[in-house]
């Protein structure tokens, strides 16, 4: 899976941009100055009128929806300039007030400054993730430092820390209700965190550390989607061997696209790599099909990323250090679930010998097929996925090709609906055509609501297909999310994939990965739309529990009542029969060491250069190398991500020494779904979901998510339920036997 960068759910303020960014900042302060008589913002405070569609309040059904038929390029830039500059207003208005600060004219103000350049950043989203264009990335390199200097405004302003430092020590001492003691918390944090105590030298030097990162960001991600674009593979009629119909089909229409007529290609995106490695009979294609996938962002041109790298290192390193932190790695991992580097690799290194051990299998299995069909090869990287499809047909029966047939889009997208309504008591209409503006003919939106009540709960876009400017993996984000403390607002949430788009008239069929990708991000669309929180911080989460509810949602897809009633033939429509059913769920820990290693590496390779006590001069490739020798990395395997184009860590800090997390989140995800099987109804208890949704989904970061979760399961989580799940030895499980 390819799961990437889900934006915080929060409403648009500062925090929401930097979760955007990726670049935080935030500083000391004096105390507040009573020079000005300037009320606060209030609810009810009327915000000038815009003639810039990207500012404008959203209007329409719905609670209003984004103007995206409206979206022209040329009003992005002095949209976010006008946008900055009314924040900054109103951010003036909260510190120049003479009032004591309280919650309501100092937290609930900063919490509702930025709608204006909230709404503008919604549409600067979907250019960069989904429509990004040589002159649309000219404009975000130009903002990418404008946004870093606005944002260190805010942060470094002295009177604006030192009214919530004092909202927050007044809390410590009277509490405050529990949803607002806890939004204080993690503002105040936030200001703390990034350098509350810093001299003004320093606190100059840590603003242009975060203008220069902001612009490496921006080129590190340019560049990955540069070489995504550029670097296409093509091949002939006589090159086919192999290739399922869907994909050769698929791949005339991408030659066909780019002005290749009678030829094929292969783009550069995962999901088109790796099904041509899966199938492809032609070694040498697959090699170069392989080494043009994994050497993005690593060509030794214009658009390679390895100095960049190596700035990026450098600067976290020395902004940490700004702040007294060893380590990157030290600083960003305070305030997750894992607390410290010691901890999230601890539990790595307990994983990693069994996804070594398994690979050793794997290998082993896949040089006896090859060797046994003549093959006069050693397995490399390029035939891993060709053997391993090979092995599993040997093994279990069971054809990747096969499964497709029954894995449908349409299907597949009735059947995450199903497992809203059950859990969730939702329900999926979609909208009628026209009401709701779309960015591209390809998206479509549903209306949700409460299947009992009829209530309004939110809007839901998909936009399936990949395309050239929209960048690779799959990824769920909110254009609108969920508060109530100025009234009701409603969700509006996103999911996009990268399917790769059939020939006119043929149906969509994905692989089981991609299948469970589609349920993935779907879960990270429920829990934005299920929400019940009342003020915009809670909305955010913390990075290594974020995956944990998404990735539990993959369960759903292997459930009986699924299969039986989604997981349709395309042509026949006969459900899928028990006997592949049965191969499926049999197989279900087949190439495990692949999928473990190829993701640790990367996270471990993440927390490795985070840890270094001094990047200067770093050659990232080197480091790499001697990295993956020192932990053993298989010959066959590459990480997930190499550096150069590990958009998740070095085209933002959101993953930035976390990429840990979705291991982390799946000690959970593993335990929850344990939960549901011992319960009395399975994955469709109603007692267990109704715990899941009112402990797991609705506060989101509103209660410490270790307590959340040990509301849901009356425990903390255990690793032995992630080992049994991947088929690796359980912890201590031989000696319990003896």
């Amino acid at each position: 899976m390819t799961k990437k960068k889900k934006i915080k759910a929060k409403k648009p303020s500062l925090l929401f941009l930097l979760a955007v960014m990726g670049c935080t900042s935030t500083q000391p302060q004096q105390p507040a100055s009573t020079e000005s008589a300037t009320p606060p913002p209030t609810a009810q405070m009327k915000l000038p009128a815009f003639d810039n569609y990207l500012l404008k309040e959203w209007l329409g059904p719905y609670g209003g929806v984004p103007a995206f038929d409206k979206m022209d390029l040329a009003l992005l830039k002095p949209a976010m300039e006008r946008g900055m500059e009314l924040q900054l207003a109103e951010i003036d208005r909260i510190t120049n007030n003479p009032e004591a600060p309280t919650f309501e004219n100092t937290i609930e103000a900063y919490e509702q400054a930025g709608s204006a350049l909230g709404r503008a950043m919604t549409y600067y989203s979907i250019w960069s993730s989904n429509l990004s264009t040589p002159e649309f990335r000219k404009i975000q390199a130009e903002l990418a430092p404008k946004l870093s200097e606005f944002r260190s405004k805010i942060s470094q302003n002295p009177k604006l820390f030192a009214r919530i430092k004092a909202v927050y020590d007044q809390s410590q001492k009277t509490p405050l209700p529990a949803d607002q003691q806890r939004v204080v918390q993690l503002i105040y944090e936030d200001f703390a965190m990034e350098g509350a105590g810093l001299s003004a030298e320093a606190k100059q030097r840590y603003a242009a550390i975060n203008k220069e990162l902001s612009s490496l960001y921006t080129s590190f991600a340019n560049n990955t989607l540069a070489d995504e674009e550029k670097y296409v593979t093509y091949f002939t009629k006589d090159q086919l061997g192999g290739l399922p119909e869907s994909f050769v089909k698929a791949a005339a229409k991408a030659a066909a696209d780019r002005g290749k007529p009678g030829q094929y290609a292969v783009t550069n995106t995962r999901s088109s790599m790796d099904q041509f490695l899966t199938y492809s009979d032609n070694r040498a294609l697959r090699e170069k099909v392989w080494n043009t996938y994994y050497s993005r962002g690593d060509n030794g041109d214009a658009t390679d990323n390895n100095q960049n790298i190596t700035k990026i290192l450098q600067l976290r390193d020395e902004r940490v250090k700004l702040l007294g932190y060893d380590t990157y790695a030290d600083w960003r991992l305070q305030n997750r679930m894992a607390k410290n580097p010691k901890n999230a690799m601890a539990l790595m290194e307990a994983v990693w010998p069994a996804a070594l051990a398994r690979v050793k299998e794997e290998v082993r299995d896949m040089q006896a097929v090859a060797n046994k069909t003549g093959a006069k090869i050693t397995i490399a990287p390029w035939d891993y996925r060709y053997y391993a499809e090979k092995v599993r047909k040997q093994k279990y029966d069971l054809d990747s090709e096969e499964v497709k047939q029954y894995l449908e889009l349409g299907n597949l997208t009735q059947a995450i609906f199903y497992t809203a309504g059950e859990l969730f008591n939702y329900n999926f209409t979609p909208v009628p055509e026209g009401s709701v503006p779309v960015f591209h003919e390809d998206v479509k939106v549903w209306e949700v609501t409460d299947k009992t009540t009829g209530e309004h709960i939110g809007l839901w876009y998909l936009d399936p297909f990949a395309r050239p400017g929209k960048r690779s993996g799959a990824w769920a984000s909110p254009y609108r999310s969920h508060t109530t403390y100025k009234g009701k607002e409603t969700v509006l949430a996103s999911n996009n994939s990268n399917f790769v788009k059939p020939a006119p008239g043929d149906p969509v069929l994905v692989s089981w990965d991609d299948a469970t990708t589609f349920f993935h991000e779907f879960g990270h669309a429920l829990h934005f739309l299920s929400s019940n929180v009342k003020y915009p911080t809670l909305n955010g989460g913390v990075r290594d529990y974020t995956e944990f509810q998404s990735q539990l949602l993959e369960r759903w897809l292997s459930t009986d009542r699924v299969i039986n009633q989604f997981l349709k033939h395309h042509k026949t429509g006969q459900v899928m029969p028990p006997a592949l059913v049965a191969k499926i769920k049999k197989a279900s820990t087949f190439n495990q060491g692949f999928a473990t290693t190829e993701f640790l590496a990367s996270a471990l390779m993440d927390l490795k250069y985070h840890t270094l006590s001094d990047p200067t001069g770093l050659d990232p490739d080197k480091f790499e190398r001697e990295t993956l020798a020192a932990l053993n990395m298989p010959k066959e395997i590459v990480m997930r991500h190499r550096s150069p184009h590990f958009t998740h860590v070095f085209s933002g800090e959101g993953y930035a020494a976390g990429y840990y997390g979705y291991l982390w989140a799946d000690v959970l995800t593993s335990d929850a779904a344990e939960a549901f099987a011992e319960a009395p109804g399975g994955f469709y208890d109603k007692d267990v979901a109704a715990k899941l949704v009112k402990y797991l989904f609705a506060p989101r970061n509103s209660m410490d998510p270790a307590e959340a979760y040990r509301l849901f399961r009356g425990r903390d989580a255990r690793i032995d339920a992630l080992m049994r799940d991947r088929g690796f030895p359980v912890p201590g499980e031989k000696a319990k036997k003896k």
